[in-house]
């Protein structure tokens, strides 16, 4: 199989489902950050060799707040790849984002604070842009393409990430639609921010399954219910988030070279003095950092 470029990142739900659709070979990938979240899938989709991960490891064992985002982002760039096209069950903060429809984020405000969210945190100091969190080159990939896809595909979104596992109060879900959230969600940082360090250009489709709790539940259902119609708008989600990288991945394997700013995202981030910099320091970062301490 030829070196895959492409990475795909599965959620709640795109995981079991991707990985029922595709076969391939399931490649195990050590770390300095330890292991990613589970066997990273090698496989030839839609006449593209792709690299699959699941998030939240086989069976979904890992809660948001234990994911090993800098294992996972690493190993991937290990294994060569230059784009990350990742989804993620969110809840909707906007009357218009409707359970089923898809976003294509564009912001995000992070509300994370038990993870590690930085390749840069022991012996060398780097501070990469991260105005646009999501590169502009794959939205407006997905964007172009979301007009395959048989439901709403919104251009633009700001995605809310919270710690979790728990969700949100109301007076927090009133909060987040106060401060311009879009979306609410438990995964996207550190995972993107990451990418950004390790110069991948990365793009995230969000997929509401539900309105949160701002948006009063309809009382004649119970909670039996209201879960059921949860499992089943992340089902019609995944599907369609499926189709639309049906149609996004052969378009990106012909766009692959083109250059983009998130594959130089370190030209300008370093700020340590690359000769106090320790050899040690470098091979632990060498995949990301090594084109800089030649």
């Amino acid at each position: 199989m030829a070196k895959a470029r492409i990475g795909i990142i599965g959620g709640s739900g795109l995981g079991q489902a991707f990985a029922a659709e595709t076969g391939g070979q399931e490649v195990a990938v050590n770390t300095p950050f330890g292991s990613p979240s589970g066997p990273i899938l090698t496989t030839h989709w839609e006449g593209v060799d792709i690299a699959f991960l699941s998030r939240h490891g086989p069976g979904h064992t890992l809660n948001p707040s234990a994911v090993p985002y800098r294992a996972n982002i690493y190993a991937l760039k290990q294994l060569g790849i230059t784009h990350i096209l990742a989804s993620g069950a969110t809840g909707s903060l906007r009357e218009e984002v409707a359970p089923g429809h898809l976003v294509i984020c564009d912001q995000v405000i992070d509300k994370t604070y038990k993870r590690d969210s930085s390749f840069f945190d022991d012996g060398i100091v780097a501070h990469v842009e991260f105005a646009e969190p999501f590169c502009p080159m794959l939205r407006v990939l997905l964007d172009k393409c979301g007009t395959t896809v048989e439901t709403t595909v919104h251009q633009h979104g700001t995605y809310v990430c919270m710690e979790g596992p728990a969700f949100s109060t109301i007076a927090e879900s009133k909060m987040h639609q106060a401060w311009g959230g879009d979306l609410i969600g438990m995964t996207t940082m550190p995972e993107a921010k990451l990418a950004r360090e390790a110069e991948m250009c990365y793009a995230l489709i969000a997929l509401p399954t539900d309105y949160d709790c701002w948006r009063p539940h309809d009382p004649t259902k119970n909670q039996q219910t209201l879960l059921k119609e949860i499992i089943g708008n992340l089902q019609s989600a995944t599907t369609n988030a499926i189709e639309l990288l049906r149609v996004a991945v052969p378009q990106l394997a012909k766009q692959i070279d083109e250059p983009c700013r998130c594959h130089d995202a370190l030209a300008l981030a370093i700020w340590s003095d690359k000769s106090q910099v320790e050899s040690t320091v470098v091979d632990r970062l060498r995949p990301i950092v090594g084109r800089y301490f030649a």
